[in-house]
């Protein structure tokens, strides 16, 4: 009861000091729990979706593929209208009706703008049913009833200010729709962003399904009293067994649709609880420092609890009594935090477009007993090292001043065992980079990087009395006697100074290992479409979506263009000359396309791999299976029959474009696959009439005007669009790691607070003997920004360490520039001198109101 009692008493006596690091703990706890309430509440708004959405038993063809696969060909599978009947006979059945569902589609506004989601959410063209009163409910106006009118949904509607009378334009490739609204429906369950437009059921079928009669979906009802797994059967009996068609029950159904959204929920998920551990992992500096410093100026306290008969297991058993108290009020406040994080990332996503509803919000109770536990047991492991510290401060302690000269130099083994951990992660980086495989390379990679990173922060205070000193040379010194007291502040314990850099040095090492990563691929993509791009134009979709045959046609008829290249994937089954065989991907591409893409052939001759039955492979490929030029391969297109090709050429993957491709001719592909099941172009490629680039340019840009899904591309557009979207990618890790570097100067500000606490009648002196208040504020701020630098430079060296080895992997994958983006570094590496000088505006504002006297008169 005593050490509980005397642990409350000190946490609340030292409860400015302890604050700073409450909100670390605070800060990292928030984020994983806000992680989780977000992630959670995706899955909660999915799962009643999905749950809604499906009929009690759902009939399709055995054709279709999963949830999220779009047809290669842009047209869903279908079946006849026929088995509608023979479902409505099977025993079980109250209803059943025909469902139409395209995603292959792009639905267009008056003003010529997608309406489809930006988040990735698709866009669904449909006929609207029955069932989709499960989930929607008519607004405004009514269902269409010809092929003049069609219905949006009411989210997509208020998005693009849409009203009834208004003309949609809705683009397949078995044509375009022009409608107008006549009804907005409401979803009644929380539609996540997709857009959704309905048609009568006539108009679906002809329109997006290319003819009457067909049906993507049967949409069975049970009776009452009939379970969906019997329906199931039931249905299965009427249509001739199991095997004919896909038959889902509505949990299937909705489990199907989960697993679709699994994996991107997962990545998003573990990829933000990544970054919360980096902020944990900072958090434990600032923890170690603020404890290592409390303990340091209560040394005489402890002593004279020593005295007089306290243990050394009661001495630590205090400390680590004020760490749990810190850790529980931390973890409380994170857990409220996190829920409100999680509320403002859905309302960021509502204006991205993906439409959460905060009634969705999910608060699990794992989540709150996680963060507690986290940030708890986080707190406790940092302060135990000083806990034990404090525990063998002898009663002798009593008779000294406070303070632990012990801490003010760096142990021997200390910086051993530090060496040899660098030593030992230098060295996994060394044999990253003379990796011959991306996966061993990678395993070298990962310890070089976990090595040099433990080993700097174990060798930090043998580098902090280098650094501080090389950096007070250059930036303290030119301050007179005001920077060299600066440096020798920041010297006096080298460990307090390692921890505080090492604080700052991850977040950094991690912002300049991605910079470097960013800027070696976009220099390495930019000179490899140098090298290998010949084509004038390239036009593709910036979602993914296949070009549709109206819009092929427009690009072929513009005059100024010489050729056009098509560019299509097919799916196939590959038997190889030694017996093995696989699912692979073949690309069909136009005779003209090796001079849209320059490819080293190794082997034979590319321009005869499309010919009459011939085909290329890639070098990998050639080697793993011992293929070589001459050789036959059987390959059974999935949606067409089965070809024997001879392997014509064998091009180098030494590139990072269309690297591992097999191609076949255009003409080849249509002799095995029927032209209804040929797959829409990925990607096409056009070369201008020499001397009329910008007359091509233009004309091609007008005439895919009414097709806004598709952009038209010079190589100079293509690099900047590269080079934009590695950026985004990049500003958005660097924002998840601004979260770290916020608690890394945090830390800095805890120490610096600590500090001027603990120099108290030292400052008073130093005050008394003619110091003004002024010097004594830059003092302090030269200290925090030299210490800031210190962090920095460590951070940045390192980081530029793991990037140089990482691209040597990617070196691996052909993209073999490196490039070091030096005005980042150095923008990063001046900022941190700022962010140096606005976190001792506190500490050095607070040691300038000291009054002198009372400074002197201090204990300590």
């Amino acid at each position: 009861m005593t050490v509980w009692k005397t642990s409350v008493r000190n946490f609340l006596a030292h409860k400015g000091r302890m604050a700073l690091s409450a909100v670390a703990v605070l800060l990292s706890v928030a984020f994983v729990c806000g992680t989780l309430v977000f992630t959670d509440t995706m899955n909660t708004t999915f799962d009643k979706l999905f749950a809604v959405a499906s009929s009690d038993v759902t009939v399709s063809p055995k054709a279709a593929g999963e949830a999220d696969e779009l047809p290669g060909n842009g047209r869903p599978a279908t079946l006849p209208a026929s088995v509608v009947e023979q479902v409505k006979k099977a025993d079980g059945v109250q209803d059943a009706e025909g469902g139409v569902m395209s995603m292959s589609v792009t639905v267009v506004d008056r003003h010529n703008e997608n309406m489809g989601s930006e988040t990735g959410a698709p866009t669904i063209a449909g006929n609207w049913t029955r069932n989709d009163l499960r989930s929607m409910e008519i607004t405004s106006g009514h269902a269409p009833r010809g092929p003049t009118e069609v219905m949006v949904d009411a989210d997509t509607a208020e998005k693009h200010r849409l009203e009834l009378g208004d003309e949609l334009r809705t683009v397949a490739v078995t044509g375009e729709i022009r409608a107008k609204i006549s009804g907005i429906a409401t979803f009644t369950v929380t539609n996540p962003g997709a857009a959704a437009v309905f048609f009568d059921t006539a108009t679906a079928q002809e329109e997006l399904l290319g003819g009457a009669g067909l049906f993507t979906h049967v949409n069975v009802t049970a009776r009452p009293g009939v379970g969906d797994d019997r329906l199931k059967e039931d249905v299965a009996s009427a249509l001739g067994g199991a095997g004919t068609y896909k038959l889902q029950t509505q949990k299937e159904a909705a489990e199907a649709n989960k697993d679709s959204m699994g994996s991107f929920l997962d990545v998003m998920k573990y990829a933000m609880l990544g970054f919360a551990g980096i902020a944990f992992l900072v958090g434990i500096f600032l923890i170690v420092n603020t404890f290592s410093m409390l303990v340091a100026q209560r040394t005489r306290e402890i002593g004279l609890m020593r005295a007089i008969g306290a243990g050394r297991k009661q001495v630590n058993r205090s400390v680590l009594v004020e760490a749990v108290l810190l850790g529980v009020v931390g973890s409380v406040l994170g857990v409220g935090a996190g829920v409100g994080l999680a509320v403002g990332l859905m309302k960021m996503m509502g204006a991205m477009g993906m439409e959460l509803s905060t009634e969705d919000l999910t608060v699990a109770w794992t989540t709150p007993v996680t963060g507690l536990v986290l940030g708890v047991v986080v707190t406790v492991l940092a302060a135990y090292i000083p806990a034990r510290r404090a525990g063998k401060v002898s009663p002798m302690a009593a008779l000294r001043d406070a303070g632990t000269p012990a801490d003010a130099r760096s142990g021997w083994v200390r910086a051993g065992i530090g060496l040899v951990l660098t030593g030992a992660g230098a060295a996994g980086l060394w044999a990253t980079a003379r990796a011959d495989e991306a996966g061993e390379g990678s395993l070298y990679l990962g310890l070089g990087v976990v090595l040099t990173l433990i080993g700097f922060i174990v060798i930090g205070p043998l580098l902090a009395g280098i650094v501080v000193r090389a950096l007070s040379v250059v930036v303290l010194r030119l301050f007179g006697p005001v920077g060299r007291l600066a440096e020798r502040n920041a010297l006096r314990n080298p460990r307090r100074t390692g921890a505080t850099g090492a604080a700052l040095m991850i977040g950094l090492a991690l912002v300049a290992c991605l910079s470097v990563v960013g800027s070696s691929m976009v220099a390495s993509a930019t000179d490899e479409l140098d090298k290998s791009v010949g084509t004038d134009f390239i036009v593709q979709s910036g979602t993914g979506q296949l070009i549709v045959p109206q819009a092929a046609e427009a690009i072929e008829e513009v005059p100024s263009v010489e050729y056009v290249t098509h560019y299509k994937v097919l799916k196939a089954k590959l038997t190889n000359p030694d017996g093995s065989s696989g699912e692979e991907h073949v690309t069909a591409a136009d005779p003209t396309y090796p001079k849209d893409l320059r490819r080293e052939t190794v082997a034979g001759d590319l321009a005869k791999a499309y010919g009459e039955n011939a085909m290329s492979v890639g070098s990998d490929y050639a080697a793993a299976h011992g293929i070589e030029a001459g050789d036959r391969i059987t390959v059974a297109f999935e949606a067409g029959r089965t070809a024997e090709l001879e392997v014509a050429a064998i091009t180098s993957d030494d590139t990072s474009v269309d690297q591992g491709a097999m191609y076949i001719s255009t003409a080849t592909a249509g002799r095995y696959v029927s032209a209804e099941d040929l797959p829409a172009d990925m990607i096409m490629f056009a070369s201008a009439v020499d001397g009329k680039e910008k007359e091509a340019y233009e004309a091609l840009q007008e005439a895919l005007a009414p097709y806004p899904q598709y952009k038209v591309q010079n190589q100079a557009d293509f690099k900047q669009d590269l080079k934009d979207q590695i950026g985004q990618l990049l500003n958005i890790v660097y924002g998840l790691l601004a979260l770290a570097i916020i608690v890394a100067v945090l830390g800095v500000v805890n120490t610096l607070a600590l500090s001027v606490v603990e120099r108290t009648r030292e400052i008073g002196l130093m005050r008394a003997i003619g110091l003004s208040r002024r010097q004594l504020r830059r003092m302090i701020r030269l200290e925090s920004v030299v210490i800031a630098l210190f962090g920095a430079l460590l951070g940045l060296g390192l980081g530029m360490g793991w990037g140089t080895s990482a691209q040597k992997l990617l070196a691996l994958e052909g993209l073999g520039v490196l490039e070091i983006p030096w005005p980042t570094i150095l923008t990063v590496f001046v900022a941190s001198a700022f962010v140096g000088l606005f976190a001792a505006l506190v500490p050095a504002f607070r040691a300038g109101r000291m009054n002198v006297l009372n400074a002197i008169a201090t204990d300590g």
